[in-house]
């Protein structure tokens, strides 16, 4: 459901994006490093759009690759620990020493 409700979001700030674009359309002077060019409004407002959707996509696809590592290794530990039985006072022992050498 979330999922939804994300989607549906999304859909409306593009249509507002669209909407709001749209209605500028006059050419601006847009500078770069190196020169200045005349943009109309429009393209400007839907790149810049575009470029940060782009830059909030690429922070979140690292966030997603550093979480999916996590849970390979934590899931490896706990591999380990069901592969061998240890008693109580070994398990402590052994989740600590897990836990310092991940830290």
């Amino acid at each position: 459901m979330k999922l939804q409700w994300t989607f549906l979001l999304g859909i409306l700030f593009a249509i507002v994006i669209s909407v709001f674009a749209v209605f500028n359309v006059a050419p601006v002077r847009v500078n770069y490093f190196f020169g200045t060019a005349n943009w109309p409004l429009i393209l400007v407002i839907l790149g810049s759009v575009l470029v940060g959707g782009f830059i909030v996509f690429c922070i979140n696809a690292v966030k997603f690759i550093t979480l999916q590592r996590k849970i390979k290794q934590l899931e490896r530990i706990i591999a380990d620990f069901e592969a061998r039985p240890l008693s109580t006072e070994e398990t402590e022992t052994s989740m600590q020493k897990n836990l310092d050498t991940e830290s």
